[in-house]
């Protein structure tokens, strides 16, 4: 390592949340970059406040007041760079706070153009509100009445290969365009054309004088085969950041002090995703749970699969989420006997409340319970738009997985580290050999907002374990009656001591291996099963693991998960599980 890195920049992250507002201090401790600290504060993004600069301001001065290190003026402005020891050389923030943005997306084929325009969409913090193809039957005085009665704050329009279709875009173009003429020029959305390139001088000359900004982006289906977002998700990012500066207070001046970078919370992570995945010999999933949204990030050798679901969100969103899922569903994730009525009712009060803590136990089991569900869906959205190479042990089921990175503050705040393992593999349900970590103090955003500024600082944080290991978990895939034996486990640890297991259908077992020690896992697989090397086959060397929290956990409860119709039954299930793991 050059030893310049020891005269390196510190550097302030700021992530803004709809609960929460994070400030992380990363500086050159023997020559390499570390965490150093997090301070913590409620967010002030939204009413009565409306105004980030407040929630920042005490975040950095919580943050002050742990490491005893002066980052802010009396008059409270950020010192930087550093100056006779006081501030920081370098600034980056992130936000995800605020209503999810309105849109109307437009594209031709539904299997191409406007399904790519959906995933594009799905990338941030959008809200879908109308859908516009070449097989919508509607008139097209109602498409506009529809765009008139929506008043969308984003349209986003792709459609026909590179050198093909124009006659059909064209169309789709001058509804939007009339659609726009009509609506009063205060309202009128941002644009984002992203079809045809032979196009875009037409688009632009139409509609740019017609929308608030006009973008014009590189074609997302250049080829019917090809599918490039990125482009496209980096000026829809730039979009975002720029409707949150004009809604939300004190935004300009960090985005002064990040330089003009302040980027969206999902977009941080998708980069940092992105880059994890690049060595990856399955995949990288993240996921974070949060009061605005449930995103979801995979990475597959650098290709990046991003879902943000707004309408999943723990927090004012919450009453929707019947909308999408049933209170049965719900309801079976919960240990305690509780009343439909009693858990729909805690949504609303959630939603009122979204920075509440739960009170009792009861509290604490239905909010779970929601995560999960929440988590579940939107996995199962997310993989739908995984690469289609990408390997499955079953029919519906997550391809394996190298690593999970789990964020949010109803896993990260959890009594037990149990509990916030089981509400990932319940609402995940991996398959194979995966190892779990907990983003624990929120720094998966800072790093990918951090990236741009210092390429290095990523790396060497996430080098250095600032991540916490859970466990190593194998979860077999087989077709075997419960109480079956499907796996003989055996795990050496570095010293030689031996634990052996046989592993029975529909059981959690848990083998203990502190953090900071390793060894090896030798398993045999019965009746086919298939934990990710082929149906009865694994490594005759072994699995290298890493000690852990929860050491190495056998997950052979089946995939997909099924409960017994028996109610009482089921909720004993449950119980029996976060006992396992110490929950």
């Amino acid at each position: 390592m050059p030893a310049s890195l020891i005269d390196a920049d510190s550097l302030l992250a700021i992530d803004i949340g709809t609960v929460t507002t994070r400030a992380v201090l990363f500086d050159v401790v023997e020559g390499h970059y570390r965490f150093v600290a997090i301070g913590q504060a409620p967010s002030t993004a939204a009413a009565p406040f409306r105004d980030v600069s407040e929630g920042v301001r005490q975040a950095i001065e919580n943050l002050q007041a742990i490491t005893g290190r002066t980052l802010l003026t009396n008059d409270h402005k950020l010192i930087m760079p550093v100056q006779n020891g006081l501030g920081v050389d370098t600034f980056a923030a992130s936000l995800s706070a605020g209503p999810p943005i309105k849109t109307v997306v437009a594209g031709l084929l539904a299997d191409v153009s406007l399904e790519s325009v959906k995933r594009l969409a799905r990338s941030t913090y959008a809200r879908v509100v109308e859908t516009l193809g070449m097989n919508d039957q509607r008139k097209p005085e109602e498409q506009i009445d529809s765009i008139l009665r929506l008043r969308p704050d984003l349209i986003l329009i792709a459609g026909g290969t590179d050198g093909g279709a124009t006659r059909s875009v064209q169309k789709l173009i001058e509804v939007i365009g009339l659609a726009c003429y009509l609506l009063p020029a205060e309202i009128r959305p941002v644009i984002l054309y992203a079809g045809n390139n032979a196009l875009a001088a037409e688009v632009k000359s139409a509609l740019e004088p017609l929308s608030s900004a006009l973008y014009i982006s590189p074609n997302l289906r250049p080829t019917l085969e090809t599918e490039d977002l990125q482009p496209a998700q980096r000026i829809l990012a730039e979009h975002y950041t720029q409707t949150r500066r004009r809604q939300m207070s004190g935004l300009d001046e960090l985005n002064a002090w990040a330089g003009g970078m302040l980027v969206p919370t999902a977009y941080a992570t998708g980069r940092m995703i992105r880059f994890l995945s690049q060595d990856s010999q399955n995949g990288i999933l993240g996921v974070d749970i949060g009061a605005s949204a449930v995103s979801v990030a995979a990475g597959f050798g650098g290709e990046l699969t991003m879902g943000v679901y707004p309408q999943l969100g723990l927090g004012e969103s919450l009453p929707g989420l019947l909308r999408y899922t049933s209170l049965d569903d719900i309801l079976r994730w919960i240990p305690l006997d509780l009343p439909a009525d009693v858990v729909q009712q805690y949504l609303y009060q959630k939603a009122l409340y979204p920075g509440s803590v739960p009170a009792l136990p009861e509290d604490l089991a239905i909010e779970q319970g929601v995560a999960r569900q929440a988590l579940h869906l939107a996995v199962q959205a997310a993989a739908r738009d995984f690469p289609a190479g990408v390997k499955r042990l079953g029919a519906g089921l997550l391809p394996p997985l190298d690593l999970i990175l789990g964020g949010g503050g109803i896993l990260t705040q959890a009594p037990t580290r149990g509990q916030s393992l089981l509400m990932l593999l319940d609402a995940i349900q991996p398959t194979g050999c995966v190892t779990v970590f907990l983003d624990q103090n929120g720094l998966l955003p800072a790093l990918g907002a951090a990236a741009s500024r210092n390429p290095l600082l990523p790396v060497q944080v996430i080098e250095s374990g600032a991540f916490l290991r859970l466990a190593t978990v194998v979860a077999p895939v087989v077709s075997a009656r419960l109480g079956t034996p499907v796996l003989d486990v055996r795990l050496v640890d570095q010293s030689g001591n031996e634990t052996r297991l046989n592993v029975k259908q529909g059981a959690l077992e848990m083998l203990p291996l502190t953090p900071g020690h390793s060894g090896r896992l030798f398993v045999r697989p019965l009746h086919h099963a298939d934990i990710g090397f082929g149906p009865g086959r694994a490594p005759a060397q072994g699995i290298p693991v890493s000690g852990a929290v929860l050491g190495v956990v056998i997950d052979a409860r089946g995939r997909p998960l099924r409960f017994p119709a028996d109610h009482v039954r089921r909720r004993e299930i449950i119980k029996k599980w976060l006992w396992t793991l110490g929950g």
